[in-house]
């Protein structure tokens, strides 16, 4: 333990005033910002409020530190490393590697852990995902870290040697429960751009029978948003899969925990029909989604209960101890594709763990293997007529965006007419953001990012065409709208 002789009074400021005074602040996924805000002091701040945290649950002995491939990671690792042994915990650094990894991993030992990503966003900025013994961090252990009064103890950057544990057991999660090479005969693409799982995922699709498309690494960090994926990218699907004959192409975002997975016509699949198909593989009884995912989940009548949350995995875990008491098997979902087991699954024999945290690896599986006597465009076919698309205005003035998400909630038939929408408002809902639902069934969208300084807008209508007609309306009408 850290005694008050071991602190440097010179630094002795409370974690909570560098944490509070910092533009570095949680938003639905872990602490995130700009690269020149996440000081060395800011991310042993955050780091050492974490532990302390954590001591009040159970002893911290190990802690797991790992990271994307952001320019900025690795410099932020060492803080960590530091800052952890200045409180007399041992790091253990797992290098690069997908997020759902390293989480898992850190469950299986019972120790917390760090991963230094700042996901989607770009690259001049970053971030903080924590992970309790038990998984991800909910709501109240942010506010706990935030306020947490302990001062800083000094500490300098610790570089560490990496170990692959952690990627290991990854790994052997996936190819334990997939046993007979269910991949077998079918031709896959894997985009590998910047993804923190780019050295494991070819591995991982060759051990189970896939003849494996190595496509596109690059040595500049890429933002992949899977929840607004680029028309450049969407372009770029297309090509890989008729150049290379697939039958399906994968990839994930920068730290590997929102999948894009696209058919054999190089189609990406949105995140939510993704994982409500592999919801059905998995034969889940009950789920937990955030309000924007597609309404076409309940049209299936496949689940006993679904839940609609808040958007962010801290709320989507935050029904599943209700949902246990009453159903077997829990799990759930968000737009994005990250998809969260929250009950342990047996099938063949072969049980797969709950992992409450986003995961691109697993829907990819399970779609992929569903499709091993058919094709992925046959599977989206069959599901009830639905669609979503979602996109961004980046740079956005925060403050003029909550004054008129404001102002639609009062007068919601107003912000439509000024969007040059001829509809009527049949309901709105605000659980999170402004979601409003239209006469003709189809749904507008509009929250503010908990990560960045952008706008997300998210439509929802019966075809393709008419929710990109409905998307690209409004993001062209909203910045005079946000100007005026």
């Amino acid at each position: 333990m850290v005694t008050s002789s071991e602190i440097n009074q010179e630094t002795a400021v409370a974690v909570s005033q560098i944490i509070q005074t910092s533009p570095v602040a949680f938003g639905t996924s872990g602490a995130r910002g700009l690269v020149t805000d996440l000081t060395d002091q800011v991310c042993a701040a955050y780091t050492q409020a974490f532990i302390r945290v954590m001591a009040t649950k159970g002893k911290v002995q190990r802690i797991a530190l790992g990271m994307d491939y952001r320019p900025s990671s690795a410099t932020m690792v060492a803080a960590c490393a530091g800052a952890a042994k200045a409180l007399g915990v041992e790091a253990e650094f797992f290098g690069v590697l997908p997020t759902p990894a390293l989480a898992c991993y850190a469950m299986s030992q019972g120790i917390p852990a760090i991963m230094v990503t700042g996901s989607h966003i770009p690259f001049d900025r970053n971030g903080l995902k924590f992970y309790r013994p038990d998984g991800e961090i909910s709501k109240e252990d942010e506010q706990a870290i935030t306020e947490c009064a302990s001062p800083l103890v000094a500490s300098a950057p610790q570089h560490l040697d990496v170990r692959s544990d952690a990627s290991d057991h990854y790994l052997a999660r996936y190819l334990q429960f997939y046993p007979e090479k269910p991949l077998s005969g079918k031709r896959i693409g894997i985009y590998l751009h910047s993804s923190a799982g780019r050295a494991l995922y070819p591995r991982l699709f060759r051990e189970l029978g896939a003849e494996v498309v190595e496509l596109e690494p690059s040595d500049q960090f890429v933002p992949i948003d899977t929840e607004a994926v680029s028309a450049e990218d969407r372009e770029r699907g297309r090509q890989f899969a008729k150049a290379w004959q697939l039958d399906a192409v994968f990839s994930t975002d920068g730290d590997g925990d929102r999948p894009l997975l696209a058919d054999e016509y190089g189609n990406w699949l949105r995140g939510d029909v993704l994982c409500l198909l592999t919801a059905q593989q998995l034969a889940v009884d009950a789920l937990a989604v955030p309000v924007s995912c597609n309404s076409i989940i309940e049209k299936t009548n496949s689940f006993k209960k679904v839940v609609r949350t808040r958007i962010g995995s801290p709320y989507v875990i935050a029904s599943f101890a209700e949902l246990a008491k009453q159903y077997h098997s829990v799990a759930g979902f968000e737009a994005n594709g990250g998809f969260l087991l929250g009950s342990d699954l047996v099938r063949n024999q072969k049980t797969m763990t709950a992992l409450p945290t986003r995961d691109a690896v697993l829907p990819a599986l399970e779609v992929l293997v569903a499709a091993r006597h058919t094709n992925v465009s046959a599977l989206v076919a069959a599901l009830p007529e639905g669609v979503t698309l979602s996109d961004r205005l980046q740079q956005v003035d925060v403050a003029r965006c909550r004054s008129l998400l404001a102002e639609a909630v009062n007068a919601p038939q107003q912000l439509l007419d000024r969007l040059g929408l001829l509809v009527k408002v049949s309901q709105v809902d605000v659980t999170d953001g402004w979601r409003c639902y239209l006469s003709d069934q189809s749904v507008v969208h509009l929250r503010l990012s908990g990560n960045a300084p952008e706008l997300r807008v998210y439509t929802e209508a019966l075809t393709v065409s008419a929710a990109q007609t409905l998307l690209s309306l409004v993001l062209f009408r909203l910045p005079a709208i946000l100007a005026s």
